[in-house]
């Protein structure tokens, strides 16, 4: 499966804001369920979709990202990206991107000329960055109490 990114139009951002308070009633139930499987009515049909749990919590995640105005992006979790791809996910530039993969932070591998990376390791590499932002921002927020400034 290759990479499938949808911008969020405002007319699908308002129908899955419409759906927001049903979805939410829904996961609840899915939730405590204890098949590993739900079934979907089709409208004017006498026919079921049977889906598994996990793919109607994507469902509910997909909604909720749409319905806040996020565009949403769909990658195998065992793909490879682009350097364009990872800066991307990451926010920012790609010859910033290209220092990270050099300076060995983020492992990568080169096929042909072209650097690929794992999702895995850009995830990895995310996590890392934001325990290490909210690490920075306790001792901050910890000193500022400690001197009384007032925050």
């Amino acid at each position: 499966m290759e990479a499938l990114l949808e911008r969020t139009t405002k007319k699908d951002q308002k129908i899955a804001l419409s759906t927001m308070p049903f979805l939410k009633e829904t996961s609840k139930r899915v939730t405590k369920a204890e098949s590993n499987y739900i079934k979907i009515a089709i409208e004017g049909k006498n026919e079921f979709l049977k889906i598994p749990k996990k793919a109607m919590f994507l469902l509910f995640e997909i909604m909720k990202n749409m319905a806040e105005g996020k565009s949403i992006t769909l990658i195998p979790s065992d793909s490879e990206i682009s350097t364009q791809q990872a800066a991307d996910m990451l926010n920012v530039s790609r010859p910033h991107l290209i220092k990270l993969l050099e300076k060995g932070q983020i492992p990568y591998k080169k096929v042909g000329s072209h650097r690929r990376i794992e999702l895995k390791d850009i995830l990895e590499y995310e996590a890392r960055q934001k325990k290490n932002r909210k690490t920075q921002i306790d001792f901050l927020a910890q000193q500022a109490q400690e001197l009384n400034l007032g925050y």
